[in-house]
């Protein structure tokens, strides 16, 4: 079996900061998602998967153990993560993804404040999604630990998603200790849009 391994930061550590500290950044990638890809190849080494494709584990996890559950989501949550921050983000979507976010929220502020709700919302730890549904409709939806819209054994609020905020206090709490409100509103002041429109543009490309 390819081992899967630690997807490297397209910026710095201290990239992201004032908003993301350095050292939140260097513990969460370095630790936290490292033991997520350990974990995970050490889960997958007990099945007879030779090549597995992580998208295609998630939409089946539930035939696999809790240990490729948490850990898969947990590799692919936060390389989903890393992935949409940006020290120079495009700072408002554009094109067909701002038309359906305004479609369905009504404003890009009335979107941002039931991403904040849902993420104050999520008792413990936990991740807050925007997700493509699989009638491709967007949805606001919050998960567990390192659940996420993609796995079978959610029985609502199924999607693929294309923007997440990692709401487990590793994710900020150094900086901000338990104002994880004042977190969520840092959050979009890195956000590359442009990045979620690409995902969203795969996403939809996925239902077809």
């Amino acid at each position: 079996m390819k081992p899967f391994t630690l997807p490297q930061l397209p910026y710095a550590y201290d990239a992201l900061e004032p908003f993301i500290d350095k050292n939140t950044m260097t513990i969460h990638h370095q630790r936290h998602h490292q033991a997520y890809v350990d974990n995970l190849n050490a889960a997958l080494e007990q099945t007879n998967e030779t090549n597995p494709d992580l998208d295609s584990l998630l939409q089946r996890v539930s035939e696999y153990s809790p240990a490729v559950r948490n850990n898969g989501g947990g590799h692919y949550n936060h390389s989903l993560f890393w992935e949409i921050l940006s020290p120079q983000p495009k700072l408002n979507p554009e094109g067909k993804l701002h038309d359906a976010i305004i479609s369905t929220f009504a404003s890009l502020e009335d979107f941002k404040a039931e991403m904040k709700k849902a993420g104050l919302g999520q008792f413990g730890s936990g991740w807050v999604w925007l997700s493509v549904k699989f009638n491709g409709s967007l949805m606001i939806s919050s998960t567990p630990n390192q659940d996420n819209p993609m796995m079978d054994v959610l029985s609502v609020n199924r999607g693929f998603p294309i923007l997440g905020i990692d709401v487990w206090e590793h994710a900020y709490y150094l900086a901000y200790q338990n104002k994880r409100a004042d977190y969520l509103d840092s959050f979009w002041s890195v956000l590359d849009w442009a990045a979620v429109e690409k995902k969203y543009d795969e996403a939809l490309l996925k239902i077809r």
